[in-house]
């Protein structure tokens, strides 16, 4: 039997040395200080939680384990204006496919417009789309990197990337996300938006205030939620006006 080439990225393994101060971030996030080890789905592996909880932060981890900037981008791009570097990646080991993906790209929501100001700069723009990144909206820009960039074959890290888009453009992003899969393509993308966590089999991994743990669909908060209101939201309304 032949050996799958997916997941490109099959495991991280956490090694957190005696020097480690818990009481400082990113070890004080109840997520990371409870992190051992995260095996991947070969398709699409997803990070959801709270604000705060620390899916960012373990996967700005990772892409930086990876080669990625703080920013995001391309390997190529070495782009931190920030002037820092979060330590938590020094901690990871990472188990990999022995077959390397041909593409790979780091989109991180919020500091996508540095990106974008870097690529006007160095005037690399034919691999996206031909245009500047500023000349369109939010979700212009990003559909221009997931329709432009992205090549196939390769490692996707997406932080956020429903920030730009609206309803409409989130299922045309599902859609090309599964066209990149059937290409032999795998994600790993932390996110809230409902939409884009109905992906089909994918693995959806929850960081809260117990560490870390595997859902389904049905059982994130972001589903239960979503179809709650939808389906009462004159009562759901009323309930939230209500005068204490």
């Amino acid at each position: 039997m032949a050996l799958a080439a997916k997941p490109y990225l099959q495991r991280i393994t956490a090694l957190f040395g005696a020097d480690v101060d818990w009481d400082s971030h990113p070890y004080s996030v109840p997520a990371v200080r409870a992190l051992e080890s995260i095996d991947f789905h070969a398709d699409v592996t997803f990070f959801i939680g709270e604000n705060g909880a620390g899916k960012s932060t373990v996967l700005e981890a990772i892409a930086l384990a990876l080669g990625f900037s703080m920013e995001g981008g391309t390997r190529s791009v070495r782009l931190n204006s920030a002037g820092a570097v979060a330590p938590l990646h020094q901690a990871l080991r990472l188990a990999k496919s022995y077959k390397t993906p041909k593409d790979g790209y780091f989109f991180r929501a919020e500091s996508f417009h540095n990106i974008a100001t870097y690529m006007d700069e160095v005037g690399y723009l034919g691999s996206y789309g031909g245009r500047s990144l500023h000349a369109q909206s939010h979700g212009e820009s990003f559909m221009a990197v997931l329709l432009n960039k992205f090549k196939g074959k390769g490692l996707y890290l997406l932080d956020e990337p429903e920030a730009a888009l609206s309803p409409n453009r989130q299922l045309a992003a599902l859609r090309v996300i599964h066209q990149l899969v059937q290409d032999q393509s795998q994600f790993i993308i932390a996110t809230h938006s409902p939409i884009l966590l109905a992906y089909p089999n994918a693995k959806i991994l929850l960081f809260d205030g117990t560490g870390m743990s595997e859902v389904a669909y049905e059982d994130t908060e972001h589903y239960a939620i979503t179809r709650d209101f939808l389906n009462h939201y004159p009562r759901r309304l009323e309930q939230l006006f209500a005068p204490d």
